[in-house]
């Protein structure tokens, strides 16, 4: 087999074992399942569901649509177009003020329930019962309390404060006390045919301030153009309710538009009235006027008189009728400029009144600009950035239309100096005239240009109000509010269930992946094998579930096949030495890191298991400082918890006791078994095991014995066994699946790497049935009948 294949293999090797540490817990998985799988449909039946609603609208330009300021340009004024800002047309239409009124009309801040064992279910369209506040609203829609009613009959109801508080018993139509006062609750004559379903009922009752349930509709209703760029609108609300959420774009956008023709309302009310102020001026005059003409023809018996200088009349008439103009557009522009000055803010002008292209087109975009900012402090502070740049902006405009009719004004004074005085010098030419004819003249002229002045300023009027009338919204409305898909947006049952199963295979995933890499212990041979290398791991003893410690003579159990292949293998290893030194190689020493891993049952069990092949085997207790040999074959232990003082291994190496003295037989069942205890525990143990007393014993039992195993102390924390090790033909290191860390397997090998050890081998000991390796997991057991799991309910 080449270099390719092998890495070959051993990828696939290991590819199977990382697929193996997940599927051997496969239980936490299916219980991670179920219980997401379960938490999921707990979550889709007892979540209100939500569902979307969408609108949209246009925001139009007032391109190409006449302007109600627009019909007094002749008196001055300006035509422009509209170049509307998106964003701020949303912030319009998301102010505090049309959501407040946008509740308010839809009553929203009084919402019924409908109590269910879980959830609550509110009734948005007509509900069982009606709710009449005799408290005046600014009350009401200040207050925050909720109250619970039950539905008894078609003539009483039950009330209560709250869920646990007392039941009072009311007719319908009586008043009822609350903490805003009194209220009337009256049965939905349209619901009463089917009352029966509403009887035994109980309806819980939520009023809400005004302006919170304001507040929390602005946040949930967003507003964004269809694509970049465009004029186009969406308007998207979930709500638990379809027809609610529908009825709040609409409405929402009903308000939006009303508020916009107020505003352009304002301005043509405000242009109407300055016209009307000035109607009512001129009418005065040309009424004085008729009425001198009234009186001259009435005092002097004039009836006609013809002309006599028709020239002087014609031009005289011509540069009065220009001078009174010039004195009527003069006292427009004083009028205007007095209502600029006067204005301590920002209000509307009169458009339209000048007859000045410049100043028109200045006063219209002021009024735009004064409606846009009227918008925006709806919905925002006097310090909102928007709002200061258009203040600025209002300044400036409202200083250059200051600048622009005083210099109107004094153009207009000169120029009715100037036709004064042509007045003046075409009077003195008609001197010569008769004084009656004059006079009357000069009425006539008079009555004619006031006249014309009066029927325009009533035109323009009336062009005012069709102006407004005919104007087009500020929105168009594309689609009215419906709602998206054929259900709910939440809770989705397809994507709950699926983020179910992924977290419920991603949790015990997570936690197996990070228990393994945090994990730094040996969990089974084939852990132990990447550790050690070439040094052999002789097998892998499972763990023990059983209360019986102790292998029994033709056990059949998976612990006794474990220990039978571990036999084997020892053997091996002695036969293979004993080969080369041409010695009888036959002294096991059982030793481990630290105490708890095992080795005094792996010693004692070993033991047991080369007995039974008719050897005779010698188990010695060299672990003098925590001797435990005696609490699994001392009798005396383990009926009454009383230790036998033997004399053991200790006496023998401390005293003149001799060595057939301290060798005990083990059990009954098992003759080929003798034991030396490790005796009294001695002060200085170290010394001790290192006297010569110590080899002598070795050499006589190996010699008496086919197989001698040793229990001597951990090698990390004491010094013992390395003293002694010299005598051993055979070194077994125990490690504790679960509980030896991989780090500490080092020590060993560095012993050995040193030379301070010889022959040393390991086994893995108290191994989960789940991380048995091949021959645990196919080989233990062998010929032994067993049941599957569904026959243990037979009979």
């Amino acid at each position: 087999m080449d270099l390719d294949s092998k890495n070959s293999i051993k990828s696939s090797f290991d590819i199977k074992e990382i697929v193996k540490n997940y599927t051997k817990n496969w239980i936490w998985f299916v219980l991670a399942l179920v219980i997401a799988l379960s938490l999921a449909y707990v979550n889709i039946r007892y979540t209100t569901p939500q569902y979307s609603a969408i609108a949209k609208i246009q925001i139009l330009s007032e391109q190409g649509s006449k302007s109600e300021l627009s019909v007094l340009k002749d008196l001055g004024g300006f035509s422009g177009d509209s170049d509307v800002e998106v964003l701020d047309e949303i912030l319009s239409i998301k102010s505090r003020s049309n959501f407040i009124e946008m509740v308010d009309n839809l009553n929203l801040n009084v919402r019924i329930f409908t109590e269910g064992r879980v959830l609550e279910t509110e009734v948005y369209k007509n509900p069982p019962f009606t709710i009449n506040f005799l408290e005046h609203d600014s009350i009401v829609n200040k207050t925050g309390f909720s109250f619970y009613i039950d539905f008894l009959n078609e003539e009483t109801f039950g009330f209560s404060k709250s869920e646990e508080g007392e039941v009072k018993k009311y007719s319908f139509g009586s008043k009822v006390l609350t903490v805003v006062g009194d209220i009337v609750i009256t049965p939905n004559l349209s619901r009463l045919s089917n009352s029966k379903g509403f009887i035994g009922k109980r309806y819980k009752v939520l009023v809400s301030p005004i302006e919170v349930v304001a507040s929390g509709y602005r946040d949930r209703v967003s507003i964004a153009p269809t694509e970049k760029g465009s004029r186009m609108l969406d308007l998207y609300l979930t709500d638990n309710d379809q027809q609610k959420a529908k009825d709040i774009l609409n409405e929402l956008i009903k308000i939006y538009n009303n508020n916009a023709s107020a505003g352009r309302k304002a301005i043509a009310d405000k242009t109407s009235n300055f016209i009307n102020d000035r109607i009512e001026v001129i009418a005065s005059s040309l009424s004085g006027y008729d009425q001198e003409e009234q009186d001259f023809r009435s005092s002097k018996g004039v009836t006609d008189i013809e002309s006599e200088a028709s020239f002087n009349y014609g031009m005289s008439s011509s540069s009065e009728q220009e001078l009174e103009g010039a004195k009527i557009r003069l006292g427009v522009v004083e009028a205007l400029t007095n209502q600029v000055q006067n204005q301590d803010g920002f209000d509307v002008l009169p458009s339209g009144v000048i007859q000045d292209p410049s100043i028109n087109d200045a006063v219209n975009k002021y009024n735009e600009l004064v409606i846009t900012r009227d918008n925006l402090l709806k919905n925002a502070s006097s310090n909102n950035p928007a709002v200061k740049r258009l203040n600025d902006e209002l300044s400036g405009i409202k200083q250059g239309v200051a600048s622009s009719l005083a210099n109107t004004k004094n153009a207009l004074g000169l120029q009715v100096n100037s036709l004064s005085k042509q007045v003046s010098q075409f009077k003195s030419k008609l001197y010569v005239s008769p004084i009656n004819q004059r006079k009357l003249t000069d009425i006539t002229r008079k009555q004619n240009s006031i006249e014309g002045i009066y029927l325009f300023l009533l035109q323009r009027r009336e062009e005012s109000q069709i102006a407004f009338a005919s104007a087009t919204p500020k929105l168009k409305t594309i689609d009215y509010a419906y709602n998206l898909g054929n259900g709910p947006v939440s809770p989705i049952k397809r994507n709950i269930y699926f983020m179910a199963i992924v977290a419920g295979l991603f949790i015990p995933f997570g936690f197996i992946y990070v228990k393994d890499l945090l994990d730094n212990k040996i969990h089974n041979k084939i852990d132990l094998e990447k550790l050690v290398g070439t040094i052999p791991v002789l097998a892998e003893i499972p763990k023990i579930k059983s209360k019986i410690k102790l292998v029994q003579s033709n056990d059949r159990s998976v612990l006794a096949e474990s220990l039978r292949i571990l036999r084997t293998n020892i053997d091996y290893l002695l036969q293979a030495q004993q080969a080369k030194t041409k010695n009888k190689n036959n002294i096991v020493f059982i030793t481990s890191s630290v105490s708890g891993e095992g080795k005094t049952l792996l010693a004692s069990n070993l033991a047991l298991i080369f007995a039974n092949t008719n050897k005779k085997v010698l188990l010695i207790g060299a672990d003098i400082r925590n001797p435990k040999l005696y609490t699994l074959f001392d009798e005396s232990y383990s009926k009454n918890n009383v230790r036998t003082k033997y004399a053991g291994l200790t006496e023998y190496l401390t005293s003149g006791t001799t060595l057939q003295e301290i060798i005990r037989p083990s059990t009954p069942e098992s003759p080929n078994l003798d034991i030396i205890y490790s005796g009294m525990i001695p002060p200085n143990p170290a010394e001790i095991l290192m006297d010569k007393k110590m080899e002598i014993l070795f050499n006589e039992v190996s010699e008496k014995y086919d197989y001698v195993i040793v229990d001597t102390a951990p090698m990390v924390v004491v010094t013992d066994t390395l003293l002694i090790s010299k005598y051993a033909s055979q070194i077994l290191y125990v490690t504790r699946a679960g509980a030896t860390e991989n780090k500490v397997i080092q020590h060993p090998i560095n012993l050995l790497e040193e030379g301070k050890i010889n022959n040393l081998s390991f086994v893995v000991n108290h191994v989960n049935e789940s991380d048995l390796g091949y021959g645990g997991k196919y080989g233990y057991g062998y010929g032994v009948d067993q049941k599957k799991w569904w026959q243990f309910f037979k009979k």
